[in-house]
C-alpha cells in the first residue's frame, strides 16, 4: 500500500517516461513527449490507482488507465489552448506556440487516440465497462469546453448553467478517473457509482475554490495573477452571484467595470463590489455544500474508514490549499 500522494506522483511519472511512442514523424510525437513532460500534479491518474487500491492492493493493475486519462487531459489541453490562443502552459510555451497551430491539431489527435489505446489490455468484461464510461467523460468535456466558449459570448449565464460546465469541463474526468480504478479494482457497481459522485462533487467543490483564490489567495503563496478572472470578465461563481445579489446601482457599475482600462481600479472595485455583497462567504458555502455531498459519497463506500482515509486525506489536502 502506498502511504503518500508523492509515491503515487513519482510512480505515475516514471510509468509516463516509459511510454514507447515511435520517433517518427518527429514532428507528431516530439510536441507529445513536450507536454507530458511539462510537469503538472497528476492528481488523475492518482486517483485512478487510489480507486483500485480501495478494492485491490495491487494497484499497479490499474496503470493503463491511470496513463489513459492522463493522456486524455493532456490532449485535451493542446487543444484548449489553441482555442484560448494561450502562449504559456505549466510556465512553457504552449504546443501551439512551440510548433504552430497544425501540428498542435494533429499532435492532440495523436495523443487521444494512444490514451485509448492504453486500454487495450483489459479482459473484455472490464473493457466494455471502461470504454463506456471513459466515452461518455470524453463528450462531456467537449460539452462543458463548448459551454464555456459559449458564455463568453453571453451577457445571460446562470449560475446553475455555470455549475454545469464546471462540471462538465472538470469534475467528470476526477469522477472518471477514481470510477475506472474502482471497475479494474473489482468494487461492486454501488461503490463504483459512488466513488464516481465522490470525485464530481469533489471537483466542483475544488473548482469553486478556484474562483475564490483567483480573487482572496495571498499573492505570495498563489502563483499566477490575484484577480486574473476579473481582468478577463471571466463568469465565475463570484461574478455571476454578485449580478444575481446586487442592486441595481451596483450592477450598473459592474457593467461599468467590465470594460475599465484601468486593471489596478478595476479588480479593486470589483473586489470591493463583491464584499459589500458578502460573495466571498456565498461561494465558500457552495464551495463547502459540494465538498460535503463528495464525504457523504465517501461515506457511503461499503469499506472500512482505514481503507478511505487516504481518499479522505487528499479530499482534506485539495480544500486546504493555497494556490
Amino acid at each position: 500500500m502506498i502511504n503518500s500522494i508523492e509515491e503515487y506522483q513519482n510512480y505515475i511519472i516514471t510509468e509516463i517516461k516509459c511510454l514507447n511512442l515511435p520517433a517518427n514523424p518527429k514532428n507528431l510525437y516530439e510536441p507529445i513527449r513536450y507536454i507530458l513532460d511539462l510537469g503538472g500534479k497528476k492528481m488523475r491518474p492518482v486517483l485512478t490507482l487510489m480507486g483500485c487500491e480501495l478494492f485491490n492492493s495491487n494497484y499497479k493493475i490499474a496503470k493503463q488507465a491511470a496513463l489513459a486519462v492522463e493522456l486524455f487531459h493532456n490532449f485535451s489541453l493542446i487543444h484548449d489552448d489553441i482555442m484560448d490562443d494561450a502562449p504559456i502552459r505549466r510556465g512553457h510555451s504552449t504546443v501551439h506556440e512551440k510548433w504552430d497551430t497544425n501540428v498542435g491539431i494533429l499532435s492532440g489527435d495523436a495523443l487521444l487516440i494512444v490514451a485509448y489505446k492504453q486500454l487495450e489490455i483489459y479482459e473484455p468484461q472490464v473493457l466494455g465497462q471502461l470504454f463506456k464510461l471513459f466515452n461518455q467523460t470524453a463528450i462531456e468535456v467537449c460539452d462543458g469546453q463548448q459551454f464555456d466558449m459559449d458564455f463568453e459570448r453571453r451577457n445571460d449565464v446562470s449560475i446553475d448553467e455555470y455549475l454545469k460546465m464546471i462540471k462538465y469541463k472538470t469534475a467528470v474526468l476526477l469522477g472518471c478517473s477514481l470510477q475506472m480504478g474502482a471497475i479494474i479494482g473489482g468494487s461492486d457497481e454501488f461503490d463504483a457509482k459512488e466513488l464516481y459522485n465522490f470525485g464530481v462533487n469533489l471537483g466542483l467543490a475544488f473548482q469553486l475554490q478556484d474562483d475564490i483564490l483567483d480573487v482572496y489567495a495571498d499573492k505570495s503563496k498563489f502563483g499566477k495573477q490575484v484577480g486574473g478572472d476579473i481582468i478577463a470578465n471571466k463568469k465565475t461563481y463570484l461574478l455571476l452571484k454578485a449580478f444575481e445579489d446586487a442592486s441595481k446601482a451596483q450592477i450598473s457599475t459592474l457593467n461599468t467595470l467590465l470594460v475599465e482600462q484601468d486593471l489596478i481600479k478595476k479588480v479593486k472595485d470589483v473586489k470591493s463590489i463583491y464584499n459589500q455583497l458578502n460573495i466571498k462567504q456565498k461561494a465558500e458555502n457552495k464551495m463547502n455544500e459540494f465538498y460535503t455531498l463528495a464525504l457523504n459519497n465517501l461515506k457511503n463506500i461499503k469499506l472500512s474508514d482505514e481503507k478511505k482515509q487516504p481518499l479522505l486525506n487528499l479530499a482534506y489536502f485539495l480544500m486546504k490549499r493555497e494556490n
